[in-house]
């Protein structure tokens, strides 16, 4: 039988742990169901976050000759509408962003838009990635970063397109630039084809090709017996070279060690570097 100090005992437990029980109940976290806002101007890592313009955008997937064959990597995805405009076109596309909550806020505008399948987004840091797969690079980073990525980008394969918001790479002159419509702030985009390598000496069944190259610009000469003709107007555009020998004029498709092509659109000409 409880006795009544037993019964007033246990009485004063259950309140206690009633009342425990409704603060705990009435105080708990609700989980949050806002989703991240980003603010322009928000220190990020290296860079502070400033969107770029969705015509800006347009623009240098435009400038890059984006198809559905492509594959985008953003260096720098911040919101995803670089990554999520290039879905939209068709392309595999893959963001690069060291803000997880950038990256959540990216997957989940991919979802809305209907392009998750082709939009993915990572949370790395773009200086510890392999983005070697890419076609296509976009980028909206300051000078000194293009600076640190110009290597990389430079050994990617040639005739990966390189687009670049307001900031250019230094030494290595654009072969493109384009400013978007309509727009009132960062509206410049600059595009660079990564060029082959083709310094040093080549062979050719009659004579050498000698070759120097800073970027996707060539000079040299060509060697046939004692005669030695300076080229002239050389380029790289990717993989294809054109350069002038006198009034002929030379293109080539450089695979590796090896240039195959036409001499003034007609005659073919070859050669294999030596080395």
């Amino acid at each position: 039988m409880m006795t009544l100090r037993k019964f007033q005992t246990a009485a004063a437990l259950l309140t206690v742990s009633l009342m425990g029980s409704a603060w705990a109940a009435t105080t708990a976290p609700e989980p949050s169901t806002e989703e991240f806002v980003p603010t322009v101007g928000q220190s990020g890592k290296d860079v502070i976050w400033v969107p770029t313009p969705q015509s800006l955008v347009d623009k240098m997937l435009d400038m890059a000759g984006l198809t559905a064959e492509d594959k985008l990597v953003d260096l720098g995805s911040g919101d995803g509408r670089t990554v999520i405009t290039a879905a939209k076109r068709g392309a595999m596309a893959r963001g690069i962003e060291y803000n997880p909550d950038m990256v959540a806020l990216s997957r989940s505008a991919a979802r809305r838009e209907g392009v998750s399948d082709r939009a993915v987004f990572e949370q790395a840091d773009i200086f510890e990635s392999d983005f070697s797969e890419a076609t296509v690079v976009t980028l909206f980073l300051l000078p000194n970063l293009n600076l640190r990525l110009k290597p990389i980008l430079l050994d990617m394969a040639p005739g990966t397109r390189v687009v670049s918001n307001s900031f250019t790479m230094g030494d290595w002159d654009p072969d493109e630039t384009g400013e978007a419509e309509g727009c009132s702030s960062y509206c410049i985009a600059y595009k660079w084809v990564v060029p082959a390598k083709v310094e040093g000496s080549w062979k050719l069944p009659d004579g050498e090709l000698q070759l120097t190259q800073k970027y996707q610009k060539v000079e040299g000469s060509l060697l046939r017996g004692s005669e030695k003709v300076a080229i002239t107007d050389g380029r790289l555009e990717g993989a294809n070279i054109r350069f002038k020998v006198g009034d002929d004029e030379y293109t080539a498709k450089v695979t590796g060690k090896q240039m195959q092509g036409k001499i003034n659109g007609q005659g073919e000409w070859s050669a294999s570097q030596v080395g």
